[in-house]
């Protein structure tokens, strides 16, 4: 080899050592946030905009069921900086010591947080040190008021929970479609609810009842999914549910902008009776690699500004008060979304359980929904 070409190898091995070298550090600069929330629970164009602002690339994951996220933190290892337990599971995990303390220096926008709702969160997280609330709603019966008053009459009115737990009301609607949440802690309080029973029963003979309650109008639900019923009832697919209030929502919003092809409407009820709020809340697992991260997706979710475009899109009542002042007036004045007081009343809050009564719950879930 000549001197010129030892000379160009050697340049050359030089610029792919340099290349290496600053691929690396690039690497290693590069910022990443791993975030675990709900399905359909974050507005479009959230996350890029954090990202643009920040250079923090956002792993974003999601799941369907408070069980999914618990069996990952539980286990430990998770790879996630941020996820959205509801309160009752938050509840729970902060006494396995699932979640780190929220340094409150580093999130200068939890000034914004709604006062009602945090004192609500201090049932399940005392002193409100593990997590911030990110949206929360209410359990309650979305429907197609079209094929609701095809079947009923068109005075009928949905506003109890008769209609669902009557086995001969449910039934009415087996063949228009009717799906219920795959969740015992959703679905049990509101049976246990509508029997007369305190929602937060842990005693067993309580819970049998509120299962053979559900157990005699299973017939009729033709499917138990936490997500699915979103675009079923948007589409037509389905006509009765019992889901959360924002999913119906969104529903509802969904048919709305395709109302000329479809011809769904569809209406959403707190019953009478009551019915479930919840929760939803941002918290930092024990865990985290990324925490300097976590806080800076955490503070800007907080921002009125993106507070206020979730709200708008998920048609879920935000717990960021400043929030309110940019809310579409559509949702903000809609008392299903955001509730007045006499609605507040009619509504109750569940707690955790003991593990043992947790896995009652749980085994008469499964024998539920398999009828066996």
């Amino acid at each position: 080899m000549t001197k010129v070409g030892r000379s160009g190898f050697r340049l050359g091995l030089a610029i792919t050592a340099a290349v290496s070298f600053l691929s690396q550090a690039a690497a290693a600069e590069e910022r990443v946030v791993n975030f675990y929330n709900w399905s359909n629970y974050i507005a479009p164009g959230v996350l890029e905009a954090f990202t643009k602002e920040t250079g923090i690339k956002v792993v974003y994951d999601t799941f369907d069921a408070n069980e999914t996220l618990e069996t990952r933190l539980m286990a430990g290892k998770s790879g996630y900086d941020v996820v959205v337990p509801t309160a009752y599971f938050l509840q729970r995990q902060i006494k396995a010591n699932i979640f780190q303390k929220l340094d409150k220096s580093k999130l200068p926008n939890l000034a914004n947080a709604w006062p009602m709702v945090t004192k609500h969160l201090a049932t399940y997280d005392p002193g409100n040190v593990y997590a911030a609330n990110y949206m929360w709603g209410t359990t309650g019966i979305g429907y197609n008021v079209v094929k609701v008053k095809q079947i009923l009459g068109p005075d009928a009115k949905i506003d109890s929970w008769d209609i669902v737990f009557k086995p001969e009301n449910l039934a009415k609607f087996k063949d228009c479609g009717v799906h219920m949440l795959d969740s015992a802690d959703d679905i049990f309080p509101a049976a246990l609810n509508w029997l007369g029973l305190d929602p937060n029963s842990t005693k067993q003979a309580d819970l049998e009842k509120a299962a053979e309650a559900v157990a005699k109008v299973r017939p009729s639900v033709r499917k138990f999914h936490s997500s699915e019923y979103l675009s079923a009832l948007a589409t037509g697919e389905i006509c009765f549910v019992v889901g959360w209030s924002g999913d119906i929502m969104q529903a509802r919003a969904r048919a709305a902008e395709a109302k000329n092809s479809s011809g769904v409407e569809i209406g959403y009820a707190i019953p009478k009776e009551g019915a479930q709020m919840f929760f939803d809340n941002l918290a930092i697992p024990a865990d985290a690699k990324n925490v300097n991260e976590a806080y800076e997706l955490i503070n800007y979710l907080y921002r009125p500004e993106v507070a206020a475009k979730n709200a708008d899109f998920l048609s879920y009542a935000s717990g960021n008060l400043a929030s309110q002042k940019l809310v579409d007036p559509k949702i903000l004045n809609d008392k299903n979304i955001y509730p007045d007081e006499a609605t507040l009343s009619k509504l109750f809050v569940i707690t955790a359980r003991e593990p043992a009564t947790q896995r009652i719950i749980n085994r008469l879930w499964t024998k539920v929904k398999t009828g066996r």
